[in-house]
């Protein structure tokens, strides 16, 4: 019989493991640099915000749950800047940041190539998204919700990684893209015997119940200028903007 001291010993082990291993995959595949910006996508209660605070990265998160939000807060502090918003209509400038991601974020958008896509847009070096593998050992233990904390709520949908792929290509076609997961094991394992996870690889590896892939985005220069349709007749003497060329809301002294 298992006492409850024995209990909260493998749970413990098993969180911190866990942890671990997301973390380290993470960080392997987005490379983040001190004083890089990093925007969190669906950051939920901001727990991989933190991974990437402590590489001394600049971190801003947008989720669409005021709880979740108040939880990110409490864990970040005054080192991180948070915002309500949808996925699919992030409230940045082009080019903003040097590294969005996505992290067990798409499963609970409405349009996940619509977020995809504001992904890409906000970004100026390289996009993260991380999912849950619903075909994993754990996944068919009923146990992908847990990896959080808190636990996520049941996601619209899953994704793997043929899909994921397509989807990014969609929008960038020929892209490279780096991936691997972790977590191959049955639950059980996390809260007996955790090093095992070790033997297993990391990229590369289709079976891990955590799966990430990143790409890079170049950067690409916006300005509030559009693009002349059609010819314009120049007035030396004309204050206002040509048509076509300034956006509205510019307004001139009489």
């Amino acid at each position: 019989m298992t006492s409850g001291g024995d209990r909260e010993r493998a749970e413990g082990a098993r969180g911190i493991c866990i942890e671990g291993r997301i973390g380290h995959l993470l960080l392997d595949l987005s490379v983040p640099r001190a004083g890089e910006r990093v925007l969190g996508v669906g950051c939920g209660a901001g727990a991989h915000l933190s991974i990437f605070l402590h590489k001394g990265c600049d971190v801003t998160g947008i989720d669409p749950s005021p709880s979740l939000l108040d939880h990110a807060r409490r864990r970040v502090g005054h080192r991180g800047e948070f915002y309500r918003g949808q996925a699919e209509d992030l409230p940045f400038s082009d080019n903003e940041f040097d590294i969005v991601t996505l992290i067990a974020a798409l499963e609970f958008t409405a349009d996940p190539s619509q977020a995809v896509a504001e992904a890409i847009r906000v970004c100026r070096g390289r996009v993260l998204i991380a999912s849950l593998n619903r075909f994993s050992f754990i996944g068919l233990q009923g146990h992908l919700l847990q990896l959080f904390d808190p636990p996520l709520t049941q996601p619209s949908r899953f994704f793997h990684l043929p899909s994921l792929t397509t989807l990014v290509r969609r929008h960038l076609p020929g892209v490279r893209l780096q991936w691997g997961s972790v977590l191959s094991l049955p639950w059980g394992c996390y809260g007996r015997a955790p090093t095992l996870e070790a033997w297993f690889p990391v990229m590369h590896n289709p079976c891990g119940a955590f799966f990430a892939l990143s790409f890079p985005v170049a950067f690409s220069l916006q300005t509030i200028q559009e693009v002349l349709r059609e010819p314009v007749t120049l007035n030396a003497e004309e204050k206002g903007p040509l048509p076509g060329v300034v956006r509205g809301s510019v307004s001139h002294d009489s």
